[in-house]
C-alpha cells in the first residue's frame, strides 16, 4: 500500500471511530426531494464518513414514516416540515422529534382536474397568470352555494398530512380569495403517489403534492397544475431531516457525519444541471420514486410543465437543495408552521412558540456540519419572510416572527381555537428575536438559481 493510501485508511478507520452508530436507516418517501438522501447514499457521501445507511422507500405515506422514526425502525428519515413540531405539540403522534437540517426549498404544485378547470374558466380565469390566484375558484363557490342552499355539496381536494406545508398552502391559496377551506370544502390527506389515480377516479376535484405526482397528471393530459408553492411562498421550506432528540443526543458524531453527507449532496445537486438530470436518472429506479426520467426531468432540471398540452417553463428554483441557504433549518421557518397549527385550529391550547422551536430545530447542530464542508450560514437563524423578491408571498402578507401571534389573526380566514391575548400571554418574548436578512447568493451552482449573476463562479 502506498503512503498515500495507508494515509487515507488511517482517515477513514479514525473517522468510523468517531461514529458512535455505522449502521443506519433512513426512511423516505418516493418524491424528487428525497433527492439529497438519496444522492448522498448513491454518489457515496455516507461512506465518505463512515456510514452505511440503508436508505429505506416507506410505502405507509408519512404516517408510516413518523411511527418507524419513534419507535427507532427509522434513525433518521425525510420529514415534512410540520411533522417533528407536531410530534413535539403531541398532535402527530407523541415524541421529542428533532429538524436537523431543511432538505430543499419549494417542490409542490396544486393540480386540478380537467372538470373543475373548465368551471374556473367560465368565472374568468386566466391559467397562463403567473401566480395564479383563487379568485376564480372562489366565484365558482359562491355560485354553488347560491345555486345549493342548504344542500350544498362542499369541494373535496387532497393533500399529504394534516401538517404538512400541502396543507397549509392548499389553504393559503384558497383564503387568499376569501375561501374558507374548512366551510367550503373538504380537504383530505392521501399518501402522495396515490393523489393521480383518486383524481383521475373522481374522488378529488384537486390536490396539493410534491413533484412528480403532479406532472404525472399534467403529462396524461387529465388535468393541469395550476399553482407551484413557489408561486404562493417563493423559496418556502418543504422537507426536513428529522430524528428522536434522544437518538441525537446519545450519538453526537453520528448525526454530525449524517448532516455532512446530506449538506455534500444538496451542494452536489445545485452544482449543475448536468448532475440534476444524473439524479432524475437515479430517482426513476423502482427503489427509490419509480417514475419515468423524462417526468422528473420536467421539475428537477429548470423547467416546470403548468399545463397540459403546452410547452414547460422556465422555473429555475422549483427545487432549490443548497443554494439561498436552503438546507439551512430557520428557527422562524419552524414556527410558521406553528403559526399555520393555529390559524387552522389544530392546537387548542396556548404554547411559547419560540420555546417550542428551540426545542425542536436544531440549527446549532448544521452550523457545525455545515463549517466543516465549507457550506455556508446566514447571519441568523431568524429572519422575516415577505419582504423581498425571493421570499415573497403571494398575497403581500409579511411574517415577522417577532409579530407571530399578531400574524396568525390579521387574516381575513382564520380559525383558531385561542384567543389572541392568551396566546400573547404565552409568548411574552415577542419583540425580542433579533431577525437578519440573508442575501441571495447561488454560491454552489446555476442550479436552483434563478438570476446567474448571483452564481459564485
Amino acid at each position: 500500500m502506498t503512503l498515500a493510501g495507508l494515509t487515507l485508511g488511517l482517515v477513514a478507520t479514525t473517522l468510523m471511530a468517531d461514529v458512535e452508530k455505522k449502521k443506519l436507516t433512513i426512511g423516505f418517501i418516493a418524491l424528487t426531494d428525497c433527492a439529497p438522501i438519496v444522492i448522498a447514499e448513491e454518489k457515496g457521501f455516507f461512506d465518505k464518513y463512515g456510514l452505511d445507511v440503508h436508505v429505506v422507500k416507506e410505502g405507509g405515506g408519512w404516517p408510516g414514516i413518523q411511527q418507524k422514526v419513534i419507535n427507532g425502525e427509522y434513525d433518521f428519515s425525510h420529514a415534512l416540515a410540520g411533522m417533528p413540531i407536531a410530534a413535539t405539540l403531541g398532535i402527530n403522534g407523541d415524541a421529542n422529534l428533532q429538524a436537523l437540517m431543511s432538505l430543499d426549498f419549494n417542490g409542490n404544485g396544486i393540480t386540478f382536474g380537467n372538470n373543475i378547470i373548465k368551471k374556473m374558466k367560465t368565472y374568468g380565469m386566466d391559467e397562463k397568470k403567473r401566480p395564479l390566484g383563487s379568485g376564480s375558484l372562489k366565484k365558482y363557490i359562491d355560485a354553488k352555494h347560491q345555486k345549493e342552499g342548504g344542500k350544498y355539496q362542499p369541494l373535496s381536494f387532497g393533500m399529504v398530512h394534516p401538517v404538512s406545508t400541502h396543507n397549509y398552502e392548499l389553504r393559503y391559496w384558497m383564503a387568499s380569495s376569501g375561501i374558507e377551506p374548512d366551510r367550503d370544502a373538504t380537504i383530505k390527506p392521501f399518501p402522495p403517489p396515490t393523489m393521480p389515480s383518486n383524481l383521475i377516479a373522481g374522488n378529488i376535484e384537486g390536490y396539493c403534492v410534491g413533484e412528480p405526482w403532479n406532472e404525472r397528471i399534467v403529462l396524461k393530459k387529465k388535468g393541469s397544475t395550476l399553482v407551484t408553492n413557489y408561486d404562493i411562498w417563493n423559496n418556502n421550506p418543504e422537507k426536513v431531516l428529522q430524528a428522536r432528540a434522544d437518538f441525537v443526543e446519545k450519538n453526537p458524531e453520528t448525526t454530525k457525519a449524517v448532516l455532512k453527507a446530506i449538506i455534500e449532496a444538496q451542494m452536489w445537486l445545485d452544482e449543475s444541471w448536468e448532475h440534476r438530470k444524473e439524479a432524475a436518472k437515479i430517482l426513476s429506479k423502482p427503489n427509490y420514486v419509480k417514475a419515468p426520467v423524462s417526468v422528473l426531468e420536467k421539475s428537477m432540471t429548470g423547467t416546470f410543465q403548468y399545463l397540459k398540452g403546452r410547452d414547460s417553463e422556465p422555473n429555475p428554483m422549483f427545487n432549490v437543495f443548497a443554494n439561498y441557504y436552503a438546507a439551512y433549518p430557520f428557527y422562524s421557518h419552524g414556527m410558521w408552521f406553528i403559526t399555520q397549527m393555529y390559524r387552522w385550529g389544530q392546537l387548542d391550547k396556548p404554547v411559547d412558540m419560540k420555546a417550542v422551536i428551540e426545542k425542536t430545530y436544531r440549527p446549532d447542530l448544521f452550523a457545525i456540519a455545515a463549517k466543516e464542508v465549507g457550506y455556508a450560514l446566514p447571519p441568523s437563524p431568524w429572519k422575516k419572510d415577505g419582504v423581498d423578491k425571493y421570499n415573497m408571498f403571494m398575497d403581500g402578507k409579511v411574517y415577522d416572527p417577532n409579530k407571530a401571534v399578531e400574524y396568525i389573526y390579521s387574516f381575513k380566514v382564520t380559525n383558531p381555537l385561542v384567543s389572541e391575548a392568551d396566546l400573547k400571554a404565552a409568548n411574552a418574548w415577542e419583540g425580542s428575536l433579533k431577525t437578519a436578512q440573508p442575501d441571495y447568493v447561488c454560491p454552489y451552482g446555476p442550479a436552483g438559481c434563478a438570476d446567474p449573476k448571483y452564481v459564485t463562479k
